[in-house]
């Protein structure tokens, strides 16, 4: 079964010092090796700084945007793993691997590989 792990962590103004940088891309490499290795690894990348992020909601026909994320909190989603595992137990022991877990949280969920999912995202049509 697929899983998508969402990376949260704690969003800074200021960039981290070049030594916990490294250990934090190290640690990320070593995770990600480990993963692809093991053949478990179906997609995975780091978002950019919400402050780059653009929120899209459609209300009355119209489309109106907003920069940045669409609720104030804490912790953003940095980036995500798309995994296969067995079952969810897998799933949560390798998002607790992940190392933003132990600055902030990783959210476990399921990809909807239901018929009636599956059949309404083959039946959409698709953008130019």
């Amino acid at each position: 079964m697929r899983y998508l792990l969402l990376i949260y962590t704690p969003e800074s103004d200021t960039p981290p010092p070049d030594d916990v940088a490294a250990a934090s891309h190290a640690a990320y490499a070593t995770f990600t090796a480990d993963i692809k290795a093991r053949g478990l690894f179906l997609a995975g990348e780091a978002l950019t700084p919400t402050a780059t992020a653009t929120t899209v909601r459609v209300a009355d026909g119209q489309t109106l945007t907003t920069d940045g994320p669409f609720a104030e909190t804490k912790e953003l989603i940095g980036g995500y793993y798309l995994l296969e595992a067995r079952d969810l137990a897998e799933a949560i022991r390798l998002a607790a691997g992940i190392p933003g877990a132990k600055m902030g949280c990783v959210e476990v969920r399921p990809i909807a590989e239901d018929e009636q999912t599956v059949r309404a995202l083959r039946a959409a049509p698709r953008s130019p």
